[in-house]
Parts: structure tokens; sequence; C-alpha cells
């Protein structure tokens, strides 16, 4: 018997940076640790898409990701265990239901 294969809700993350004289500092020492989690997250068929959002500078002050997940209990483990979270790097997270276009 073939098992239907498992569906995914796309979402839609805008994470915001904290505002705080320390707050690229601590962008930066997780940086590292978060982006080897991005890389396991896009090697499980997770990741679509992110990237930093920049100030009129071009420092970064935030992130949009986009992700695809069997549930949103599956999203927020995930999330509650980034290093951009538990370094307290996004101070503000917004998240949507999404769904990329196919073209």
């Amino acid at each position: 018997m073939t098992q239907a294969p498992t569906q995914t809700q796309q979402y839609v993350l805008i994470a915001y940076d904290g505002t705080d004289a320390d707050a690229l500092n601590r962008r930066m020492a997780a940086r590292p640790a978060h982006l080897e989690n991005t890389r396991k997250l896009k090697a499980d068929g997770h990741f679509i898409e992110g990237g930093a959002m920049l100030d009129e500078n071009g420092r970064m002050t935030g992130s949009v990701v986009i992700v695809a997940f069997p549930s949103r209990e599956e999203l927020d483990t995930w999330l509650h265990n980034d290093p951009y979270v538990t370094g307290n790097v996004w101070q503000k997270i917004e998240i949507k239901p999404f769904r990329c276009v196919q073209l």
C-alpha cells in the first residue's frame, strides 16, 4: 500500500531584530549557528527562501523566511530552537500562512 505524501503548509515569517545598541552584535554572534540551522532546514525540505531585511544603510535589521511544515506546531518547534530566537536576536516575529506561486 502506497502512503500518501505528507501535506505541508507554507508560512512566511517576518522577524524583526532588537533596536538596542547591542542588537547587531547579538545577530553576528548567533549568525553562524543560525545559518547552520537553516542549512539543516533546507536539507530536510522545510526551507523555501529567506534572507536579511536591511535598513537604508544596508545593515541587517531582521529577516524574511518562507518555510513549509506539516503543522504549525512543527514550525513553532523549529522556531523556538533557532539561534536567532534563543540568542534574543529576533524580538518580534510575525507568522502568516503563505502560498508560493507556481510558474
